[in-house]
């Protein structure tokens, strides 16, 4: 059976939710369900990511469905409650200043996982020189003893599910984000990514540690295959499932050794449901965001599909066991995507499943085409179309102009033949849907802010957001930092003194810092020169732009305590 309709088929299974013991236990369940659902409470809480999922993504999904499979509405449609706002803060994005009103998935995912908002590229962390962690519904379940888990298509260190078990000042610190994952106590990981778990070697040198031995030895069984996967018995309470060396494959691509999004959703529930204190997961239909980067519509399709067809299984296990709340959300639509172009009344439906593999797929052969002939058999073998002209052909071979070059080109053409147009290869700020089923509906309906769905979250769940937030921040901040020519590590002497609970001042050439305990530094800013207690030291003085660098050191001075820098997190341990 194809693996696209091998992932729909599955969305039927019928979940165990009561297992074969005394049935005045389920009775007794039963009870305390209907108690839960009186005071808005679920045990279980599920949360369903669509990434880059706009609402053109969602009727291009079901317009497919309608003409070509005779399905009238996608699994979600019944369940549709409101639409959410995605902005980010102010901040940085790759070294620019932006407005924050087209968010990344970083920032978007930090706000429906914690209830804050933050920057682009930030992951759950504030928005400061010196910034502090904000705590998951993820992390707040694990605090109050519930089971927890992580299930995506994308790398399990990208964004999304990184945004709820982990803390870096930077989406791309992969390594430490798998790293964090190890003491999360999230007990099932599933999607992609081995490569940021696994050693590599770099001038024959270590350059990363090897995670997986970790993982082993915590009591996390380790798989790779659908079928590891699905031989799992329920009763395994830890499982890092890695499904790839980056992101799991394109519905269109996969093989049978590759999971669904619904098999790793059954198999997920299965084991958190055994935990009678119940359980918090986000599933997340990661690659429905990269086909919408690449303006790969056919494959943007499958990838939706896949997901509704993961909401199905989670959904099905909600109703039977009357005791969950579902909440599905975006945290971005991404492309741009309009379903007609070019002044046609018409979208040729037809075609979108005429493509046999994803563009990403095609890359290494594209790149290596050398005429227009090698393009043209490229397409062909790929696609319906065995009449591409010369001009689409060039097209391919000189590439669109932006990143994704020769893919770009191709997906744009393409695009063309199946009447549908891109804004472009990036993020938009338009409103996403919100479908929710459970007493958490109530608590996002209508129009909300992504932050919303953390809130709501953690009042069905029962879980104190705040609490588990202070938790954190008493351990850890992230503080902006520079490295000089002597790889000593310094840090901004103003933000980082302030948020030690100390003060700074400046009055002409000299800067003076005082910490919490009476202690005090002070700093000749022209001579690049420090005392401490009066006295001189040989402490590193750097004034970089009028911001006055120090090293750990100095902040050890000023609060009597050992402070210690994460080189891996990026972050300073305050205990």
């Amino acid at each position: 059976m194809n693996k696209f309709w091998k992932g729909l088929a599955i969305s039927g299974l019928v979940l165990s939710v009561v297992s074969a013991g005394s049935f005045a236990a389920a009775q007794g369940q039963g009870e305390q369900s209907a108690k839960n659902a009186a005071n808005g409470k679920s045990r279980n809480l599920i949360v369903l990511i669509g990434d880059g999922m706009g609402p053109a993504q969602i009727s291009a999904a079901r317009y497919y469905q309608q003409y070509e499979h005779g399905t009238k509405s996608l699994n979600l449609d019944p369940y549709y409650v409101g639409q959410a706002t995605t902005y980010a803060d102010r901040g940085e994005d790759g070294g620019t200043v932006v407005s924050g009103i087209v968010t990344d998935s970083a920032s978007a995912g930090t706000a429906f996982a914690t209830g804050h908002k933050t920057y682009n590229a930030g992951i759950s962390v504030s928005n400061e020189d010196v910034s502090k962690p904000f705590a998951s519904i993820i992390e707040a379940a694990e605090r109050g003893g519930k089971s927890t888990g992580l299930v995506t298509t994308a790398r399990i260190t990208h964004a999304t599910p990184a945004v709820y078990a982990s803390h870096v000042r930077n989406r791309d610190n992969e390594n430490a984000i798998a790293s964090q994952y190890l003491d999360s106590g999230v007990d099932v990981l599933l999607g992609g990514g081995e490569s940021f778990f696994v050693t590599k070697e770099e001038k024959g040198k270590r350059s990363d540690k090897n995670l997986l031995p970790e993982f082993k030895a915590k009591g996390y069984q380790v798989v790779k295959t659908a079928q590891e996967l699905n031989a799992l018995p329920a009763k395994e309470g830890k499982v890092l499932g890695l499904f790839g060396s980056s992101h799991v494959a394109y519905v269109p691509d996969r093989t049978d050794e590759t999971p669904s999004l619904a098999e790793m959703t059954s198999k997920a529930l299965d084991i958190l449901s055994a935990d009678k204190k119940g359980f918090a997961i986000m599933i997340e239909g990661g690659r429905i965001d990269h086909a919408g980067h690449a303006n790969d519509l056919p494959t943007l399709v499958q990838e939706a599909l896949d997901f509704d067809a993961a909401f199905k299984v989670a959904l099905d296990f909600a109703k039977k066991d009357g005791n969950t709340s579902v909440v599905v959300t975006a945290d971005h639509e991404t492309g741009g995507l309009s379903l007609s172009r070019d002044n046609i009344y018409e979208v040729n439906i037809d075609l979108w499943d005429k493509q046999k593999h994803s563009s990403e797929y095609l890359v290494t052969a594209l790149n290596e085409a050398k005429t227009i002939a090698d393009v043209k058999k490229i397409v062909a073998e790929n696609t319906w179309i065995t009449d591409l002209t010369d001009e689409e052909a060039k097209l391919i071979l000189d590439g669109d102009g932006s990143s994704y070059k020769r893919e770009g080109g191709y997906n744009a053409v393409i695009s063309k033949r199946l009447l549908v147009g891109w804004s472009g290869h990036g993020h938009s700020a338009v409103d996403v849907g919100v479908w929710a089923y459970g007493p958490i509906a109530d608590k996002v309906k209508g129009q909300i802010d992504n932050t919303q769905i953390a809130v709501a979250g953690a009042e069905v769940l029962g879980v104190d957001l705040k609490k588990a937030t202070a938790e954190l921040q008493s351990k850890y901040i992230y503080p902006k930092f520079k490295i000089n020519r002597e790889n000593e590590v310094l840090y901004p002497a103003k933000a980082l003194t302030e948020a030690l609970s100390g003060t700074y001042q400046e009055s002409g050439n000299t800067a003076t810092l005082s910490g919490k305990g009476g202690k005090t530094i002070t700093v000749d800013l022209k001579a690049g020169a420090a005392k401490t207690a009066g006295a001189s030291n040989k402490m590193t003085v750097d004034v970089d732009n009028g911001t006055l660098y120090l090293p750990l050191a100095a902040f050890n001075e000023l609060t009597g305590k050992t402070l210690k820098w994460d080189a891996l997190s990026e972050r300073i341990a305050l205990q």
